[in-house]
């Protein structure tokens, strides 16, 4: 059975720093593609962040570009959001998704082609 769990969210001023942490575990596989998203209150879930192992590249969504940071160890099927600058658009549900397969590019943002989810952590910017 495959695990995802996400830590590091909290209620932080806004210009204030955090930094989220994802690990996939169990399963058939011994390596999984990792990806960041979020879901504000009353919003659909939208895609934030995904570094992808095969190619070295990384992709974020326009909005986080130049604050946020995607990196990891795809040894420990582990990934990390180091999150700066943030905004009170960036309060919402984090969450980490993963899968076996390495999706096309084209493909990384919806939410529905990733297999396997955490529950998630509350990322809460203040004024």
């Amino acid at each position: 059975q495959v695990q995802v769990e996400e830590s590091g969210g909290g209620l932080v001023q806004a210009g204030g720093s955090l930094r989220l942490s994802c690990r996939t575990s169990g399963g058939t596989s011994s390596s999984y593609f990792m990806a960041w998203f979020r879901q504000a209150p009353g919003k659909e879930r939208e895609f934030v962040a995904y570094r992808d192992w095969s190619m070295g590249r990384t992709y974020y969504t326009d909005s986080v570009k130049g604050r946020f940071t995607i990196s990891g160890d795809r040894a420990r099927n582990t990934i990390f959001l180091q999150m700066n600058n943030l905004e009170l658009e960036d309060t919402a549900v984090y969450y980490c998704a993963a899968r076996m397969n390495r999706l096309v590019v084209s493909a990384i943002r919806g939410p529905e082609n990733w297999n396997y989810w955490g529950q998630g952590t509350q990322v809460t910017v203040s004024s």
